[in-house]
């Protein structure tokens, strides 16, 4: 089992701007603690031993407040310059260096997806992968495009936002090779998802795994306050 973990949060916030004021969105304050150690919580009982927080905006308020261990939980740091904005590939490609397992789980700093992380590492040894992602069926996908498999989980094509229907969306955990991600040219700066996921999905060995589990995107105000109700009461 894969026992490291990348979170990224590094992340400006501009949708909780008004909400938030100058507190980084990982930061968010969820009853009488930040939406940050919810997510720690979530991987400590699924037994995750060490997590790189890739960080950027206000990354010392993150790490005067955990520290170098939450829970039972060894915590690093990778930083991203505010002014030179590495994109969300380039965060995990710095922060994957603090890496020693052969594969890692990433997981966004604003997002809870309650699946199980060993049936995901289970699945992705199984298929030989190179990239999976955790997806979760919605009534509509119109906030977040939607993820298409074949009947073998093997990812066939993303659809763009703005579209409703039913289908499955990228629920923000990825299970990625290490050896898979340093053998790639890449870019210092890239997004992970535009230029590394949906571009070249039809090349390597992309796979989804679905997990009809409960999930929570604090990104926008509506679900920011739902977050407020909700986790306290399962954490």
């Amino acid at each position: 089992m894969v026992r490291e973990a990348i979170i990224l949060a590094g992340g400006l916030g501009t949708r909780l701007k008004g909400v938030l004021n100058n507190t980084p969105k990982p930061m968010a304050p969820i009853g009488d603690r930040p939406f940050l150690s919810y997510l720690f919580s979530f991987l400590e009982r699924q037994g995750v031993k060490k997590v790189i927080l890739a960080v950027g905006y206000k990354s010392d308020y993150i790490m005067s407040f955990f520290g170098k261990n939450y829970l039972d939980i060894e915590l690093l740091y990778s930083f991203e310059d505010e002014n030179n904005l590495l994109g969300t590939g380039g965060a995990i490609l710095k922060a994957s260096k603090l890496i020693n397992d052969e594969d890692f789980f990433v997981l966004n700093g604003d997002t809870i997806f309650e699946i199980n992380l060993i049936e995901m590492y289970r699945f992705h040894k199984s298929k030989n992968a190179d990239i999976t992602i955790a997806l979760k069926p919605v009534d509509n996908v119109m906030r977040y495009g939607a993820v298409e498999i074949d009947k073998e989980g093997r990812i066939i094509n993303f659809i763009e936002k703005g579209i409703e229907k039913y289908g499955l969306i990228n629920g923000g955990i990825y299970l990625i090779s290490k050896k898979f991600m340093h053998n790639l040219n890449l870019a210092e700066s890239f997004s992970f998802e535009q230029d590394l996921i949906q571009k070249y999905f039809g090349l390597y060995k992309f796979y989804g795994i679905k997990f009809d589990s409960y999930f929570i995107d604090i990104g926008v105000p509506e679900d920011y306050e739902r977050a407020k109700i909700e986790l306290p009461r399962r954490y």
